[in-house]
């Protein structure tokens, strides 16, 4: 199942925290796509995933927007 996250205007850590809380609701498989404004968000969320066995599928950058795509591994 797709869920979005809209972490827009959220400055660090907020990202990474509302990441971790959306994907305690999920379920294993699910895919997450967080759309983040602050730029540290790309390297932050990644390294969150590592650490936490989330897979991230794909990382786009815009140039007012970061997407980061996540599946959820539990």
């Amino acid at each position: 199942m797709n869920h979005t996250l809209d972490a827009k205007c959220m400055l660090c850590p907020m990202p990474v925290i509302r990441t971790q809380d959306k994907i305690k609701t999920l379920s294993s498989g699910d895919v997450l796509k967080v759309v983040c404004t602050d730029p540290g968000a790309l390297q932050d969320v990644p390294a969150w995933c590592r650490i936490n066995g989330h897979k991230v599928l794909e990382t786009k950058t815009t140039d007012d927007e970061v997407l980061i795509i996540i599946e959820v591994v539990k």
